[in-house]
């Protein structure tokens, strides 16, 4: 890379905000509980949507991974929409992508509790109305998260304090999703009907998501002007393609996160079906939820020591090989509830230790594409990656609902042993081919080191950026 900035052209801006580094300890804090108001919106609907749907709605598992798998393709194609949309505002009093984040925040908490309701109409406008709604939901996502994960590379581009970053936002989506596993029953078990009880549950829920968002709002900067960093030249539809297109560090990233992701979230939509109908009991939803998420905030918080001694890619890639055995294992080993805990609990927290590091791969790779390209898109370049999240959950949700379609499953019914078997390997052999997809991959085509980055980061804090192939 040094090579490289030495002999090719190289384009100076000196407009460029240089405070990249030493930002508060507060705000990088503060940034976290974004992915912890987020979480409040977005796990319900990845956790227990499903089942709503499916137990409540009484829509079929069939028409429910339809449903889902529309909605999140969707949702996927708005995702460059926003980006571009939200690339073309000016950074204004507040900044270009706070006051964007907290205002489509609000309107996301409204939605959440919206998919929640289903009215009495027939199976055909059941369906109707779940689709609509979902992708209506999905769209005030794009919003709201875009902006958000944006906002991470006009904090810093110091290597470690973006891993710092990367795992107080992992421990804000860990926090969120271990609140909401442990609570969601127990509320919705207060009310007399489940009709009632889930809209009401998930208003309290998004209630608090907003205030994660606001708390993050509230204390963050964005201390690089990203306006100013893009030079004087007039961009054209070619260098929205050129920034997203040959960025090969944010193409392994993507690749990897339809893996990821679409294990993480099976797990999660599986586990109340795995609870009520493998192990005989919906009580103990809760109870392995809080251990097994419990647990992984507690394994984050080891990311910023990992990546300062092994580097961001082989503490990843350590992390999906761990996940791989010990949920190999979980479907191997019979049903046993002691042996589920531990194995489940395991790969759960392997999973977050690469989850978290994403969110530091996606900054770096948008200063890649900003030093490789001279353009900077952060709304288009995290957009293209969270194109990636989308599809992972379309895949997750086709997965889950069309294995229980496939298998027979009966809503509030004994389920046959084909049912169950299919429960149990979307719940553990699933997750286990999908991280060892996502280690090759990470594996042999990321070619972003720390040592690479950190030239590159130099060469945009003293304004310049070279026009050339990447190697």
């Amino acid at each position: 890379m040094a090579e490289n900035v030495l002999h090719k052209p190289v384009k100076e801006n000196t407009d460029l905000d240089h405070r990249t580094k030493d930002i508060p300890k507060k705000e990088k804090i503060s940034y976290g509980f974004g992915d912890f108001g987020n979480g409040f919106m977005f796990d319900l609907g990845q956790a227990y949507l499903t089942n709503f749907f499916t137990d409540v709605a009484g829509i079929g598992a069939g028409a429910v991974a339809t449903i889902f798998s529309l909605t999140k393709i969707f949702d996927a194609f708005m995702d460059p929409l926003a980006g571009s949309i939200i690339d073309s505002r000016n950074p204004g009093k507040r900044g270009k992508f706070r006051p964007v984040m907290m205002v489509s925040s609000i309107l996301l908490a409204i939605m959440t509790v919206i998919t929640f309701t289903m009215p009495n109409f027939s199976m055909t406008g059941k369906i109707v109305w779940a689709c609509a709604t979902y992708m209506t939901w999905g769209v005030l996502y794009s919003f709201t998260n875009v902006p958000y994960g944006s906002l991470a590379s006009v904090m810093t581009r110091d290597v470690n304090e973006r891993s710092f970053m990367a795992s107080t936002r992992q421990a804000g989506s860990i926090g969120a999703q271990l609140i909401t596993g442990v609570a969601f029953v127990p509320v919705l078990m207060l009310f007399p009907s489940t009709k009632i009880g889930y809209p009401v549950t998930a208003a309290i829920m998004a209630f608090i998501g907003v205030c994660g968002f606001f708390i993050c709002y509230k204390n963050t900067k964005e201390h690089i002007n990203a306006e100013a960093s893009r030079g004087k030249e007039r961009q054209t539809m070619k260098d929205y393609f050129r920034v997203v297109f040959t960025n090969r560090p944010l193409w392994s990233v993507i690749f990897m996160t339809l893996f990821t992701i679409s294990a993480m979230n099976t797990n999660n939509a599986m586990m109340i079906y795995f609870c009520k109908y493998n192990l005989g009991s919906l009580g103990l939803q809760p109870i392995i939820n809080f251990i097994q998420m419990g647990c992984s905030v507690a394994g984050i918080t080891l990311i910023p020591i990992l990546v300062r001694r092994y580097g961001k890619k082989r503490t990843a890639m350590a992390g999906l090989l761990i996940g791989v055995v010990a949920d190999g294992l979980n479907f191997v080993i019979p049903t046993n509830i002691y042996s589920f805990i531990i194995l489940v609990t395991i790969g759960y927290v392997a999973l977050a230790i690469p989850n978290g590091i994403t969110w530091a791969f996606v900054s770096d790779s948008i200063d890649f594409g900003h030093w490789h390209t001279g353009v900077r898109k952060e709304g288009i370049t995290y957009a293209a990656f969270n194109f990636s999240r989308k599809i992972a959950q379309s895949i997750a949700a086709l997965v889950s609902a069309g294995v229980l379609a496939a298998t027979g499953y009966v809503a509030n019914a004994h389920q046959s042993a084909g049912t169950l078997l299919g429960i149990k390997g979307t719940m553990t052999l699933y997750p286990a081919v999908a991280l060892l997809l996502a280690a090759i991959i990470i594996g042999l085509l990321y070619n972003l080191p720390d040592e690479k980055f950190k030239n590159i980061a130099n060469d945009l804090d003293h304004g310049r950026w070279e026009k050339g192939t990447f190697h």
